[in-house]
Order: structure tokens, then C-alpha cells, then sequence
């Protein structure tokens, strides 16, 4: 697996490239100017690379609000019409009863519990079947 971390890092978000997926962590507060740059970057980096899959990592993120849904979206449509799937890995029980709560579905965005269920889902054809794949969990 080609592993280049030499990617653009956008204010204090990395963009790394796994073989033929980017790897976006978010931790903490997105900020206006550190999306748009974000979502550039993103649009850049796929483009110029040609890969197939995006996951953003939000288990860094304790909360969100119907800015950070909206980058999640426009994010995942534009890597969409750059023939891009994406999943977005490791969201909070809350951060997803926050996204309810607000009425954002984010469409074209698939979800995962952690970043090596998302890869999997992006390297699959039917995730689902597969073991570990996405699943609800029960307490």
C-alpha cells in the first residue's frame, strides 16, 4: 500500500494518501477559512491523484453543527463528480443524534465506525456481506 504523507496538510488538517483512498482527519472546531481550503485541497488532491474513495475521520469531533454537516456534504459532492466515493469514519453516538436533531441526512455520504471499517467499505463491492462491516450496535 502506497502510503504518501507528503500531502497538502490544509491549516491543521493533514490529507493523506492511502494507496487509492485520501484520509482526512478532523479534530476539533472546522473553521470557515480551514474548510474552504479543506474542501479545495480535497477537490485538488483527487483530481491530480485520479483515487477512487475519501474517508474523513470525525471521531476527533465532539460536536457538529449544520456548518460542519454542510462541508461534509459539499465535500462528498464534489468528490463524487470527481468519480470519488466517500465515508465519512468514527462519528459519536452524539454527533449523530446532533445531525437527526438538525434534519441533515447528508446525501451522497456513506458512514462507518471506525477508519478500517471505511476502508473496507471502499475496497468492497457489497460491504454489507462482509464480516465487519457496517452494522448498528446494541448495549
Amino acid at each position: 500500500m502506497n502510503h504518501d504523507l507528503s500531502g497538502p496538510v490544509t491549516g491543521h488538517v493533514p490529507v493523506l494518501r492511502l494507496g487509492d483512498v485520501l484520509l482526512v482527519t478532523l479534530q476539533g472546531d472546522l473553521h470557515d477559512s480551514t474548510a474552504q481550503q479543506l474542501q479545495q485541497d480535497i477537490g485538488e488532491t483527487v483530481a491530480g491523484t485520479g483515487v477512487s474513495g475519501l474517508v474523513i475521520d470525525i471521531s476527533g469531533v465532539e460536536m457538529v453543527d449544520s456548518f460542519l454537516g454542510r462541508v461534509l456534504a459539499e465535500i462528498a459532492a464534489r468528490a463524487s463528480l470527481l468519480a470519488a466515493r466517500t465515508v465519512v469514519a468514527g462519528m459519536r453516538p452524539a454527533v449523530a443524534i446532533t445531525l437527526v436533531e438538525l434534519g441533515l441526512t447528508l446525501p451522497g455520504l456513506r458512514t462507518a465506525l471506525s477508519t478500517e471499517v471505511a476502508m473496507d467499505l471502499l475496497a468492497g463491492s457489497d460491504p454489507a456481506s462482509r464480516s465487519g462491516g457496517p452494522r448498528q450496535e446494541s448495549r
